[in-house]
């Protein structure tokens, strides 16, 4: 009797879950008002060579979603604020989007420092934000989806190709960088992984330059000095517009990626997009994700870019890139989430998004790590072409998964996850 008694309230338990779940299901589709989403990226100011491209690309996506028939039959109401490359207006911007606007999610930011910002308006309102850059790790929150590379995917693979054979055998490394949290934190990981690799710290130098600097005259000429001790590589940091004056000062000082290869972690097709990329033909970057690379997935997505490009006329933005690509899978994710959960409550989400997969223009089927809120990613090495694409000269065969806190930063053992 005891058997037959919990055999049968099993079965009630269950079809008292299925029922609450088919009517949340069915009460967030009745609800045809729209789902407003935030996006939070600099429009004007330093930043806006990198970010602006990213508003579009997820107003791209919204439409893309709403075409088909939305999220469960709702259509999506994109809320866009321009932050203006301004790290306190950054968190005004967010607030605003989470209080007066009522955003279900914003997808936004691009530096660390408007993503540090931000970061405590998320967690004081519980809400939902979908970050798409690579950055320095040694962060883990609960209202952050991290669809850009943490280090282990970007910096460290590479450092490694740069000292492999293949890479050239770099002996000396000359980090360069933007004054603020990532390429600070970068380079503290990046000096510590080269110490353990028997780099002496006479082989290590660390310059760093303010947002919008623009004469990198005595820096070029200091990194040719230093490259006469030997096989010498500058790891780039450097972020937004100052980007331009570096590289076109790499080419007035004659300084060409066969005598010091640059290797950039900030610099993609979009940035090339507004220089003369014939001399800078050999120098690399690193990401997780190139226009170039072939697969159908891929076709189909620059196609659709370059497509609603020549519809809205955004002449300034002809191609795709990295955060681009982590923009579009990250919003497709979320979608996909909120299908799951039959709700764009954020708690709920949250769980929905745990083990979220989904066919990359990478041409790899992507996931969302079920216990660290970052995607498992593969990692891919560019080199510059004179038409400002790159060639991909070395790849991970398939996906890593992300290290938010470095091993190689002491006291970080045992917090992958949260």
């Amino acid at each position: 009797m005891d058997n037959q008694r919990r055999k049968f309230l099993g079965t009630m338990g269950a079809i008292t879950a299925g029922a609450m779940l088919a009517g949340n299901r069915f009460a967030f589709a009745a609800d045809k008002s729209p789902i407003k989403v935030g996006v939070l990226h600099s429009l004007s100011g330093t930043m806006a060579i990198s970010e602006s491209a990213l508003k579009d690309v997820a107003l791209m996506t919204f439409e893309q979603i709403n075409a088909s028939g939305g999220v469960m039959g709702r259509m999506i109401e994109p809320v866009v604020v321009d932050p203006a490359s301004n790290w306190p207006l950054f968190a005004e911007k967010a607030r605003q989007l989470l209080t007066k606007d009522k955003v279900a999610v914003v997808f936004g930011c691009w530096t660390s420092v408007s993503r540090k910002s931000v970061l405590p308006v998320f967690e004081e309102l519980n809400g939902l934000l979908f970050y798409p850059v690579q950055y320095e790790g040694e962060e883990l929150s609960q209202n952050v989806f991290y669809t850009g590379a943490a280090p282990n995917q970007q910096a460290i693979p590479a450092v490694e190709y740069l000292m492999s054979k293949d890479g050239g055998g770099a002996k000396r490394f000359f980090l360069l960088g933007t004054d603020y949290v990532y390429p600070r934190t970068t380079n503290k990981i990046l000096r510590a992984f080269l110490k353990s690799k028997g780099v002496k710290e006479a082989d290590i130098a660390e310059v760093y330059t303010p947002f919008g600097h623009s004469d990198y005259q005595t820096i070029v000429a200091n990194i040719k000095k230093f490259a006469g001790g030997g096989k010498t590589t500058v790891i780039s940091t450097i972020n937004g517009d100052s980007n331009v004056p570096f590289y076109k000062e790499l080419g007035n000082q004659g300084l060409k990626a066969t005598d010091v290869p640059v290797m950039a972690f900030s610099v993609a097709e979009q940035e090339l997009a507004g220089m003369d990329a014939k001399p800078l033909v050999g120098h690399l970057a690193a990401w997780n994700y190139f226009e170039s690379v072939k697969s159908p997935v891929n076709i189909a997505f620059v196609k659709m870019w370059k497509d609603y490009v020549k519809k809205k006329g955004l002449k300034d933005f002809p191609v795709t890139d990295d955060p681009m690509e982590a923009t579009y899978v990250g919003i497709h994710m979320w979608k996909q989430a909120v299908e799951k959960a039959h709700s764009d409550a954020v708690d709920k989400v949250r769980i929905a998004m745990a083990g979220q997969t989904f066919k990359a223009p990478s041409g790899f089927t992507l996931e969302m790590d079920k216990t660290n809120h970052h995607l498992h990613k593969p990692v891919m090495i560019g080199e510059i072409r004179a038409d400002g694409q790159f060639n991909v000269v070395w790849k991970t065969p398939k996906t890593i998964r992300a290290q938010p806190w470095s091993p190689y930063i002491a006291g970080n053992e045992g917090k992958q996850k949260l």
